[in-house]
């Protein structure tokens, strides 16, 4: 099947290179020219802008964005549809907010244009083992692209699936992450509370190896977990501060909408946010409310 993509970063790349062993044709644009130049070492076609793209593909097109999202990925489908015609599929993979989702494909829809939106997870381990994908969009769409689906999943069969309208495909990847918020901040922590045992001179990292075999808490997060320790026990590499790529925030922001309760990635979150304060000005003062109140010896700094 023909398709193009835009945007050649990391994931978008190896999406493409996946892509390759289903023999579709792929056409792809970057901003970065030699994002592009490396894409046409292993067999794309490479085009110099998203007019050179759209004229290269034959209609109906399909054209799959793979940029950051929010401003970036606005700027991009708003120029792919000055530029595709009637009938032509857009395909927004990225993580963008489902309400930016629900409003670019009601957009969409006046000039003609189909809207698919791609929930797509994987990492830099999907062109391996597959991407995991939740689609949104209308079903004429979606069908008419599922040999692009079968290709990047894990199997044909496995790892995809039509989940909704517009904007649905991007909630449940909002839903996901915050999952994945929550399960990440219990594997750290364990680890961080048997890491202070230090009496039993516990060695975690052949701990983490024990449980990814037979255990309930096995997973592929656990596999990475221990792939991790293994490199470095007790991570001095490693700075404690854990960035945020918006997912969570939204699934928090969608829960108290809903009045859904969801403490555990809401608490994920939070500890994220910790994370970056290297002098916690709360905790200071909950230092010097006990001194006031207590008498309690005031902890100063060294």
């Amino acid at each position: 099947m023909q398709l193009g993509m835009i945007g050649l970063g990391k994931m978008g790349a190896n999406m493409t290179r996946r892509l390759l062993s289903g023999e579709h044709d792929l056409m792809v644009f970057d901003r970065n020219p030699e994002a592009v130049a490396a894409a046409k070492a292993y067999g794309v076609v490479g085009t110099e802008s998203p007019e050179d793209l759209a004229g290269k593909l034959t209609a109906p097109r399909a054209v799959w964005v793979m940029v950051p999202s929010g401003e970036p990925t606005e700027q991009t489908i708003a120029h792919l549809a000055e530029v595709l015609d009637r009938g032509d599929t857009i395909i927004d993979g990225g993580n963008s907010n489902y309400k930016d989702t629900v409003r670019r494909a009601a957009w969409l829809a006046e000039r003609g244009l189909h809207a698919v939106d791609v929930g797509t997870s994987g990492g830099i381990w999907g062109i391996e083992e597959g991407y995991s994908m939740t689609v949104g969009g209308d079903a004429e769409a979606v069908s008419r692209l599922g040999p692009i689906f079968e290709t990047l999943a894990p199997a044909a069969d496995k790892g995809w699936g039509h989940v909704g309208p517009s904007g649905s495909g991007h909630f449940v990847k909002m839903v996901h992450n915050g999952v994945e918020y929550g399960l990440m901040e219990a594997y750290a922590e364990g680890f961080n509370l048997m890491h202070h045992k230090e009496e039993f001179g516990l060695d975690i990292s052949q701990i983490a190896e024990i449980w990814r075999h037979g255990s309930v808490v096995r997973s592929w997060l656990l596999n990475l977990a221990a792939r991790a320790l293994a490199d470095d026990a007790d991570l001095d590499g490693v700075a404690p501060y854990v960035q945020d790529s918006g997912e969570g925030r939204w699934a928090v922001a969608e829960a108290i909408e809903l009045s859904v309760a969801i403490p555990v990635i809401t608490s994920a979150l939070e500890q994220r946010f910790a994370s970056r304060e290297a002098e916690n000005f709360g905790n200071k003062l909950l230092n010097a409310l006990r001194n006031q109140f207590g008498g309690h010896e005031l902890q100063r700094k060294v």
